[in-house]
């Protein structure tokens, strides 16, 4: 038996027929690999998402539904990174802005998020009203984290903050319940 294996051990080592195979699999392996790094930054870039919408989805239940309570900012944090545990960090990478919105004088929201860069000192709130009864609000969530391989193909796609961050942007819209 060992005789056996170590003829077609000999045989296989002095096989030179796939030599030609070489080239073709150093070529093709990088790609296969990129796309194999590109799949797992996308999976994780959706669950971060899925978790941080998750999070303000049940976060905004509990204000719709609340007794009158006012919630602070950090209440409302607490509530959000406790329905998503996937977030890692969430208490200081986790922003917050809730804006009052006028249905008879509208004006549209600011389009960029305020996303805290985390090489800079942090700001301060840019604006956080809890609202008044039957006032609409509109809450933005934005979740900095780094990417799994910064590199690849995806992560290098995404815009970044000095340290290396990306955001993860969500909002909801409620109207504040009278008490």
């Amino acid at each position: 038996m060992i005789r056996r294996f170590s003829t077609r051990l000999g045989r296989f080592l002095r096989e030179e027929s796939g030599a030609i195979q070489l080239v073709p699999f150093a070529l093709w392996t990088p790609m296969f690999i990129g796309i194999i790094v590109a799949g797992l930054e996308m999976g994780a870039l959706s669950i971060r998402h899925t978790q941080l919408e998750r999070g303000l989805d049940a976060a905004v239940r509990e204000v719709r539904l609340g007794t009158g309570e006012n919630l602070s900012h950090d209440d409302l944090k607490v509530m959000i990174c406790d329905s998503a545990p996937v977030l890692l960090d969430c208490d200081s990478m986790l922003r917050l802005e809730m804006i009052p919105m006028s249905l008879r004088d509208w004006s549209t929201p600011e389009q960029i998020a305020d996303c805290e860069d985390v090489s800079q000192p942090v700001r301060p709130l840019r604006q956080f009203a809890p609202g008044t009864p039957n006032e609409l609000m509109f809450l933005r969530a934005c979740y900095k984290y780094k990417p799994i391989v910064p590199t690849g193909a995806l992560a290098s796609a995404l815009p970044k903050d000095n340290a290396g961050y990306t955001a993860l942007v969500s909002f909801a819209a409620f109207v504040q319940e009278p008490f």
